[in-house]
C-alpha cells in the first residue's frame, strides 16, 4: 500500500481536463509551489452523453511529461483500458486512476489489471458509481493480485436518481469507512469535487474528510474555472485551492479515546445515510399514494379504505416481530404515515375539483 504521512494529507489537484498546453503549463506552476503531490489531468474524457468534449488523448500526455518535467510534478491521470495505460506509462505518468465508471465493471477492471502485470505503479481505485463496496474492494483486490504493491482508493460519492443532499453524489460515508474498516493498510483519499458539484461546498466536505481520518484529497483545479471545457462548476483557482488548504485542520488520531470517538462518528454517519434512506422512501411511497388516490377519485372511492389499513397494520405487525420490533411502535408509526397519505390524497382531490368547478 502506499505510505502516508498521518500528520500530513496526500495532496492531488489539477483540472478536471487537460485542454490545452498553455493551460497545463500554467497550472502546474501553481501547484508546484503548494505542496501538491500530483498534478490530477484527465485525457481521456468519455462524458456520459456524446457531443460534449471528450479529452485530447495522447497529445494531452506530450503536454503533461512537459510539465513534469519542468516543474517536478508527477502527475496523475485515469485509465480505462489497457491502451490507456499504455500510452500513460510511455508519457512518464506518476500514477494512474481507474475511475468511477470503469470500476463498476469487474472485466474491465481485470483488463487494465492484467496490462499492469510486473509494473509497480501507485494505482488509485475511485468507488464504483453505485454504492456497491464489494465491487469497490474487489476492483482493489484484482490490482493486488497483479503485483500492484502501492495502492490507494478515492471516495467520490455514489450517482442516484435524485440528490435531495445538493450535492452532485451523494457522499454515503460509511461506506468508505466501511471500506477503511476492512482494509486498515489501504489509504483512503475524498474528491470533494466530485461529491458536490459545487465549488463553494468543496471546503466543507474536505474538512469533514480529514475529521474522518481520510488519508490525502484529490481537488479539482482550473487556472479559469469558468471557461473549463468539463466539469466549469465544481473547480476551484490555484489560488482558492491554496486558501482552501489554510484553512483546513487535521485531526491527529493517537488515543484510544480517539480511537472511539472515530467508531462512534462512524455509526452516527451509519445512522444519518439510513434516516435520509428512510425519508427518501417516504417521499417515494407518498408519490405512489397520490397516484392511488387519482385512482380513487376516478372510481368514486373513498380516500380511508378500511380493509386496507387492517391489511397494513397486520403486515407491518409481522414484520415488526420478525425483526424484534414493538409492534405497537411500528403501529403508531404507521398510522401517522397513513393519516399523511390520507390528507394528501383529500387535498389533491380539493384539487381536483376546483379544477372541474372553474373549466364549468
Amino acid at each position: 500500500m502506499l505510505t502516508i504521512n498521518a500528520s500530513k494529507p496526500l495532496l492531488i489537484a489539477g483540472p478536471c481536463s487537460a485542454e490545452s498546453q498553455s493551460q497545463i503549463m500554467a497550472v502546474a506552476h501553481s501547484l508546484s509551489q503548494l505542496g501538491i503531490s500530483y498534478m490530477r489531468v484527465g485525457v481521456w474524457k468519455p462524458r456520459t452523453r456524446p457531443g460534449a468534449f471528450e479529452g485530447m488523448g495522447v497529445k494531452a500526455l506530450e503536454w503533461l511529461q512537459e510539465a513534469s518535467l519542468a516543474y517536478g510534478l508527477p502527475y496523475i491521470t485515469e485509465v480505462a483500458e489497457p491502451a490507456h495505460v499504455e500510452a500513460a506509462l510511455r508519457y512518464g505518468a506518476g500514477a494512474l486512476w481507474v475511475g468511477a465508471r470503469t470500476t463498476v465493471n469487474p472485466f474491465q477492471v481485470q483488463h487494465i489489471a492484467d496490462a499492469l502485470a510486473g509494473i509497480d505503479i501507485p494505482i488509485f481505485v475511485k468507488n464504483p458509481v453505485n454504492p456497491d463496496i464489494e465491487l469497490w474492494q474487489g476492483a482493489i483486490e484484482r490490482f493486488a493480485k497483479a503485483g500492484i504493491t502501492r495502492l490507494a482508493a478515492i471516495h467520490r460519492g455514489f450517482t442516484g436518481y435524485k440528490t435531495p443532499s445538493g450535492y452532485r453524489n451523494q457522499p454515503n460515508w460509511p461506506i468508505p469507512m466501511e471500506l477503511k474498516r476492512r482494509m486498515p493498510a489501504l489509504p483512503l483519499l475524498c474528491d470533494p469535487s466530485h461529491i458536490t458539484g459545487n465549488a463553494s461546498l468543496i471546503a466543507d466536505v474536505a474538512q469533514k474528510a480529514l475529521d474522518l481520518h481520510f488519508d490525502g484529497l484529490m481537488i479539482e483545479t482550473h487556472p479559469s474555472p469558468a471557461t473549463a471545457l468539463t466539469d466549469a462548476a465544481q473547480q476551484i483557482t490555484p489560488q482558492q485551492l491554496q486558501t482552501l488548504l489554510e484553512g483546513l485542520q487535521v485531526k491527529a488520531e493517537t488515543t484510544p479515546n480517539a480511537v472511539r470517538q472515530t467508531q462512534l462518528e462512524y455509526l452516527r454517519q451509519q445512522v444519518d445515510a439510513i434516516d435520509a434512506e428512510i425519508i427518501d422512501l417516504l417521499a417515494r411511497r407518498m408519490e405512489i399514494g397520490m397516484q392511488a388516490g387519482e385512482i380513487k377519485y376516478e372510481c368514486g372511492l373513498t380516500a380511508y379504505q378500511p380493509t386496507r389499513w387492517r391489511e397494513i397494520v397486520e403486515e407491518t405487525g409481522k414484520r415488526a416481530d420478525l425483526h424484534g420490533l414493538n409492534r405497537d411502535f411500528i403501529t403508531k408509526l404507521y398510522e401517522k404515515i397513513h393519516l399523511e397519505g390520507i390528507r394528501l390524497q383529500l387535498a389533491l382531490w380539493r384539487t381536483n375539483a376546483d379544477s372541474k368547478a372553474e373549466a364549468q
